[in-house]
């Protein structure tokens, strides 16, 4: 007699489980040292005081459900794009919208197109809704936007595009983006996950450039165009799961079916609108950041390791060393950092830039676990 799960379907048995950044607590348990954690691209100087406040007012009110669509924070980030209301949909963080795209739009037989060594979760995602992933070569450590868009077939209906690209860091400018958008066929629904993006738009103006004119597709009303946006990088809430998407309101109202009912809390949603509001610690926020990559990626190129530039909080990092076992030993100098064997890259780690203390102590603990061998 068969049991339950041998009912489970093949695509669901195929799947890889998403691999989370180690808990702080976990990795002290095991290497038995008071450890920080610059593992999961996390802002290391917290949520804004006016999100703080807006929680601690917020939970007295937990005994009810939210606003299922958060309408005071759509009508609030309206006003922050210029966009209407109803081009924006709230959901429990941006990975959430990533899942509910997949599982609106594919199906088996169907695929979605994006480049390899990106973010871990559209192989995961694509395959649950029965889809095929088709990944592209990366060029220059990034997206190879025309090779993307020549993978495109008749079965195609999503590419994912991340903009800074995580894990590597690297982002690419608006008129790259523009071309590439004209060259997508209208039965594909672009994804332009832009989990970065504030950090992205600092390292543009810094160098004279456009990051991106992603939210004026939306204004044109563009029905094949999703941008996604997230409150867990620079506004600091990652704990509290909160994300949107920008887009067509058709494509929403689809989306929102798909969606599940009460995903983001009043507490979440109250956050956010203060964060959102506090432009001064998101700029301290961004600034730092800047300033710790200023730090930490000579320190590292210094230490023989291949350093990819990075627009984001966070740096990718070669090694000649098992990154397994490297990430292991520089935890037991009290750092947690990412291995990224679970991207399918054998020879690399991510390290999220922190505080100048933690940035000082992942050097420290690196030149203490790094061997000779590990020069390039």
């Amino acid at each position: 007699m068969k049991k339950i799960s041998d009912f489970v379907p093949e695509h669901i048995r195929a799947l890889s489980a998403y691999v989370p950044g180690k808990p702080v607590r976990q990795a002290e348990r095991e290497s038995g040292v008071r450890c920080i954690k610059m593992a999961s691209n996390e802002n290391p100087f917290g949520p804004s005081p006016l999100a703080v406040a807006a929680i601690q007012r917020a939970a007295t009110s937990t005994n009810f459900y939210p606003d299922n669509d958060a309408n005071d924070l759509r009508i609030v980030l309206a006003e922050h794009h210029d966009v209407k209301p109803e081009q924006i949909l709230v959901t429990d963080g941006s990975t959430a919208f990533i899942d509910i795209v997949a599982r609106t739009l594919l199906a088996p037989g169907l695929n979605a197109v994006t480049s390899k060594r990106s973010f871990i979760i559209y192989p995961i995602v694509t395959r649950s809704a029965g889809g095929k992933l088709i990944e592209v070569e990366t060029r220059d450590d990034g997206f190879d936007l025309e090779a993307i868009a020549a993978a495109v077939t008749s079965e195609t209906r999503i590419i994912y595009v991340a903009n800074p690209n995580n894990p590597t860091g690297t982002m690419f400018f608006a008129d790259a983006l523009d071309d590439f958008v004209a060259a997508i066929p209208e039965h594909v629904m672009l994804v332009l996950d832009e989990a970065y993006s504030d950090y992205a738009e600092f390292h543009a103006r810094r160098t004279g450039q456009i990051y991106s004119r992603s939210i004026g597709y939306v204004r044109e009303g563009r029905a094949n165009v999703i941008v996604l946006r997230t409150f867990s990088k620079a506004h600091g809430l990652a704990g509290l799961r909160v994300g949107y998407g920008l887009g067509d309101p058709a494509m929403l109202r689809y989306f929102a079916q798909v969606r599940t009912a009460f995903s983001v809390s009043g507490v979440a949603e109250a956050a956010a609108i203060a964060a959102l509001k506090d432009e001064a610690h998101i700029r301290l926020s961004i600034e730092r950041n800047a300033q710790g990559v200023a730090y930490l990626t000579p320190r590292l190129k210094e230490m023989g390791l291949r350093v990819v530039p990075t627009t984001a909080n966070f740096l990718y990092i070669e090694t000649a060393e098992d990154p397994v076992q490297l990430c292991r030993r520089i935890q037991d100098e009290g750092c947690i950092v990412r291995s990224l064997v679970p991207w399918h890259i054998p020879n690399a780690i991510r390290v999220t830039v922190g505080t100048e203390e933690q940035n000082r102590i992942l050097i420290d603990a690196l030149a203490k676990v790094l061997r000779p061998v590990t020069t390039r």
